[in-house]
């Protein structure tokens, strides 16, 4: 389960945003009566996608990257970039949680809720903290495959 996480949660809410949006359209449309509530809950649910999908980049090894400068390195100097790119992600997607959670604790403490759903701002924020620790999570799992965990046969795990 761990291995296909972010999917588990992208494609089932991806599935179900389209459909939502699709009977909105035919609801304001074609009935003429829309649904009040259902352009907040799909934009919620993107943000969601967007920073799951953050985790999912970084677990696939897909965030744009600049590898000119690393295929003219030696292999030492290339994990030592490697390394550092990736020490340089986790200190950044780390930070951001962290920033992430104070903002969570203090729309949390406002009470704050939606306009439409009347649900705490606090599920749509978490959103960014929860993300960001799954990407640092996924940078440290690739970098733990890579380095420590090399497979037998020689070279580096994908």
């Amino acid at each position: 389960m761990w291995d296909h996480l972010e999917e588990i949660f992208l494609i089932p809410s991806l599935i179900f945003s389209v459909a939502l949006v699709f009977v909105q359209i035919i609801m304001r449309y074609v009935v003429g009566d829309p649904l009040s509530w259902s352009d907040e809950l799909a934009r919620y649910l993107f943000i969601w996608q967007i920073w799951i999908g953050v985790s999912y980049s970084a677990r696939n090894r897909t965030h744009l990257r600049i590898m000119m400068l690393k295929q003219k390195m030696g292999k030492t100097a290339q994990n030592i970039l490697e390394l550092a790119v990736t020490a340089v992600g986790v200190g950044f997607a780390s930070f951001i949680a962290l920033q992430g959670f104070y903002l969570v604790m203090k729309v949390g403490q406002f009470g704050q809720k939606s306009s439409a759903l009347q649900v705490s701002m606090v599920y749509p924020h978490l959103a960014v903290p929860v993300g960001c620790t799954l990407m640092a999570v996924r940078l440290i799992e690739n970098t733990v495959k890579d380095f420590i965990l090399k497979p037998k046969a020689g070279g580096q795990a994908k």
